[in-house]
């Protein structure tokens, strides 16, 4: 890997920085064991859980609705997710040292980012798609259709992309040390804080607001039904990383954070992050409990595979009675 595709550690190099006194990836034997193993299970269950989705939707003789778009994109968001999970995995054991250079860092976290943003776009339309159907079932019943359902999925894409671009725009590995790292926190400093402003300003966009019209709609819906709250996709998971993200960049901005503080963020980030992740794996429990129309179709399909493996069990008994009755008459001859 040439010098061409690095950056040094922008810390070191930002004015007031400590130089090279502080490596917020010292103490991180423990995490190297956990978090690897973690996300291994979270690859092997999101591949299967996300996979049934997939394929529960797509294979379905049933007409589209908005409801089944939705969960297929949100499906697509999260599989994406877990195909880029053995790159970290590997980033991860090996003490946050990158191996497979500039291009596939920033593949990885445009996939991220993208699965972050994404999936709070789709719970948001969700939201709106409830409130319609609940509140106004037959007004604006246009906005439901599945040509302007795939619209509004493209235009939530088309933003997702753009928000990605400017936040990852000449994002590159930072030599940290002896290590190459990819999509740490200080992989966003630079030595205006311009980085910081426009992570800032991502988490704003793409957490706050859809929070408060998630939480918008499903209080509209409770009013009309009062059972809502059981319904609604709305859940801690994204939380507590925006609110840690912000808190951080925001005093960064202020203030040169000390090395004490950039390791405090560093561990709080590993954990938030990782419990953002479990989106992957909860997003298909959701659905099945949430969304009526998916778990019949996955009934449907554990059915179907019942009827098809039944058989198979029956021949094989058959078989082995007729083995066990030309025994038999095989005996009855010899004597």
């Amino acid at each position: 890997m040439g010098s061409g595709n690095t950056t040094l550690d922008p810390v070191s190099d930002s004015p007031g920085a400590k130089q090279n006194s502080c490596d917020v990836l010292a103490h991180q034997a423990t995490a190297t064991v956990l978090f690897p193993v973690y996300y291994s299970l979270l690859f092997l269950i999101s591949a299967g859980g996300n996979g049934l989705v997939l394929y529960v939707l797509c294979c379905s003789k049933q007409k589209c609705n908005s409801t089944s778009i939705y969960l297929m994109n949100l499906a697509l968001c999260d599989s994406l997710f877990t195909l880029v999970l053995p790159l970290r995995i590997t980033y991860l054991v090996r003490h946050s040292d990158w191996p497979f250079g500039d291009a596939m860092c920033t593949l990885t976290a445009v996939i991220f980012f993208g699965n972050t943003y994404a999936g709070m776009g789709f719970m948001t339309c969700i939201s709106v798609d409830r409130y319609l159907a609940v509140v106004h079932p037959h007004r604006l019943r246009g906005l439901r259709s599945v040509r302007a359902v795939r619209l509004v999925c493209c235009l939530v894409w088309a933003a997702v992309f753009l928000e990605v671009f400017a936040l990852l725009y000449k994002l590159k590995l930072v030599e940290h040390g002896h290590r190459l790292t990819c999509m740490e926190h200080f992989n966003f400093a630079d030595s205006r804080g311009k980085r910081y402003v426009v992570l800032l300003l991502a988490c704003a966009v793409s957490f706050c607001v859809p929070l408060a019209l998630i939480l918008g709609f499903y209080a509209g819906i409770n009013r009309k039904l009062r059972a809502a709250a059981r319904q609604s996709p709305l859940n801690g998971r994204f939380g507590p990383y925006h609110v840690n993200i912000m808190q951080f960049m925001a005093r960064a901005l202020l203030r040169q954070p000390s090395c004490q503080e950039e390791v405090d963020f560093k561990v709080s980030l590993q954990v938030t992050v990782s419990l953002m992740n479990m989106n992957c794996i909860l997003d298909p429990i959701l659905y099945f409990f949430a969304v009526k129309t998916y778990k019949r179709r996955v009934m449907s399909v554990y059915g179907r595979m019942t009827k098809v493996l039944q058989p198979s069990s029956d021949s094989q008994g058959e078989e082995q009675q007729l083995y066990l009755k030309e025994i038999n008459t095989a005996n009855e001859h010899k004597q």
